[in-house]
């Protein structure tokens, strides 16, 4: 079948094959004909070495399609069942999932380390422990999550992870109150997943942070009242909070310098959400004083902060019933074979989510 490959870390371009084989088929887990896949900045960091990958490996972590096969075993899923891919599936009894803390269960991270394809020269890894640059994926059943027939494959791939990631960062971990006041940094699909979460909630200032005009622009249609350049957040702090800062501001970039500029604009006694997924060498510099004295919140969200497959579930009933705009995440939608022009597209921060058909 074709993959998309990258060779070595580093590398910026992908090599699409077609000699590759999805591999480790047999109990317990599925075999996916994946239709559509999301790029996300994640499988750019996995690429560069941001976020640690072994290689060679497909990229892809958010993906949908329908169920070629099932192992023995497998009791709830069945050939011809359309899914998402969970790249983090919850094992049901570790003690993180005993607590309900389901998106803190290491369980799919074991995945990762296991080749899920191979070509004649040897094994090829998938991301995350799937890989849905690829026709095809074998997967634990556990990240074969079903969807509603109603549900396209693009949208479906979407909530995998961007879309899920960026609402629930506000309806589960921040768990933004009404009429507060919001500043998102970053508003890629994941910022503006937040946008449209700190909307849901009820927040009477969005304020969208970002260096690309056209994602500013995007942003103020997906919800956010206003829209700056970061050169711009110093003005419209003073003019929103009147200098005293924002009572949640979400980091959706990853790096130490926006989670800083992040905490400065965060008011005394206000919330720090860092959603961007960063590298284990960037440190984030606070003193004892400040943490202490300004008593600022800082949450962490992973996936999303909650339970992931209920997150889905949430996701696609406000799509249905018009709350969010999913759709308008996906600027343009690209064959497989046209993935490095999306992947060049994602780098210069011109789409805001690049949908792939497989």
């Amino acid at each position: 079948m074709r993959a998309a490959v990258l060779h070595e870390i580093g590398q910026e371009k992908l090599e699409v094959l077609d000699d590759v084989e999805a591999a480790g088929f047999g109990p317990g887990k599925v075999r996916v004909r994946l239709r559509a896949t999301g790029l996300c900045h994640s499988d750019l960091s996995a690429m560069n070495g941001v976020l640690p990958q072994p290689a060679p490996f497909v990229p892809g972590h958010e993906g949908a399609g329908e169920i070629l096969e099932v192992g023995e075993g497998v009791r709830n899923l069945h050939a011809g069942d359309r899914v998402v891919v969970c790249w983090l599936p919850a094992c049901g009894a570790c003690p993180a999932c005993k607590r309900g803390q389901t998106e803190l269960c290491l369980a799919g991270f074991a995945n990762a380390g296991t080749p899920n394809f191979k070509r004649s020269g040897g094994d090829v890894f998938g991301f995350a422990g799937t890989g849905t640059f690829a026709e095809e994926a074998v997967v634990d059943a556990g990240c074969a999550v079903p969807i509603p027939d109603d549900v396209p494959f693009d949208i479906a791939a979407l909530i995998g992870c961007g879309v899920t990631t960026g609402l629930g960062a506000a309806l589960n971990t921040a768990d933004v109150v009404a009429g507060s006041s919001v500043a998102v940094i970053g508003c890629g699909g994941v910022g503006i997943a937040a946008v449209q979460g700190a909307r849901l909630k009820g927040a009477a200032e969005i304020v969208a942070v970002d260096p690309v005009a056209s994602r500013r622009e995007s942003a103020l249609r997906f919800g956010a009242t206003k829209a700056v350049s970061p050169e711009g957040l110093a003005d419209v702090r003073q003019q929103v909070t009147g200098g005293e800062g924002f009572d949640y501001v979400f980091e959706v970039v990853g790096r130490s310098e926006t989670a800083r500029t992040a905490y400065e604009n965060t008011r005394r006694g206000g919330t720090l959400v860092v959603v961007g997924a960063g590298a284990m060498d960037d440190f984030l510099q606070l003193n004892m004083f400040e943490l202490f004295f300004d008593e600022k919140r800082i949450l962490p969200s992973l996936y999303g902060g909650g339970d992931v497959v209920r997150s889905y579930g949430r996701t696609i009933a406000l799509w249905r019933a018009g709350r969010v705009d999913l759709a308008g995440l996906i600027t343009h939608r690209v064959r497989l074979a046209e993935i490095n022009e999306a992947l060049d597209q994602m780098r210069t921060g011109t789409a805001l989510r690049t949908c792939i058909e497989i």
